[in-house]
C-alpha cells in the first residue's frame, strides 16, 4: 500500500497545529460599549514585541493570532476592555 505524500502532510499538520490553536472554554462578559479598538491591542502587544498576524473576536474576547515577544507561536485571548489576558479554563499561564 502506497501513502499518498499529501496525506501524510495533512496528518502531521493536524497533529502539530490542533495543540498549538487549541480553542479552550473561553468567556470575556464587557458590555460591547466599553470595548477599546482592536487597532488598540493590537499597537499594544506590538509594542511588547509581538508580531500579530490576526484580531478577531471569540467569546466575547479579543483572540490574537501571531509570536509572542519571546518569537514564540501565539493564540491568546484578552479582555476587550482591560486587555489583561484571558486564560482559557484549565489552561494555565506561560511564563
Amino acid at each position: 500500500m502506497k501513502t499518498h505524500p499529501l496525506f501524510v502532510a495533512a496528518v502531521f499538520g493536524a497533529l502539530f497545529t490542533s495543540a498549538a490553536f487549541a480553542h479552550g472554554d473561553v468567556k470575556c462578559d464587557t458590555p460591547k460599549a466599553e470595548w477599546k479598538g482592536q487597532m488598540e491591542l493590537q499597537a499594544k502587544l506590538v509594542n511588547e514585541g509581538w508580531k500579530v498576524r490576526k484580531v478577531q473576536v471569540f467569546g466575547g474576547c479579543y483572540e490574537v493570532y501571531g509570536f509572542d515577544a519571546k518569537g514564540e507561536r501565539a493564540e491568546a485571548f484578552f479582555d476587550p476592555k482591560t486587555f489583561e489576558r484571558v486564560m482559557p479554563a484549565g489552561e494555565a499561564a506561560r511564563k
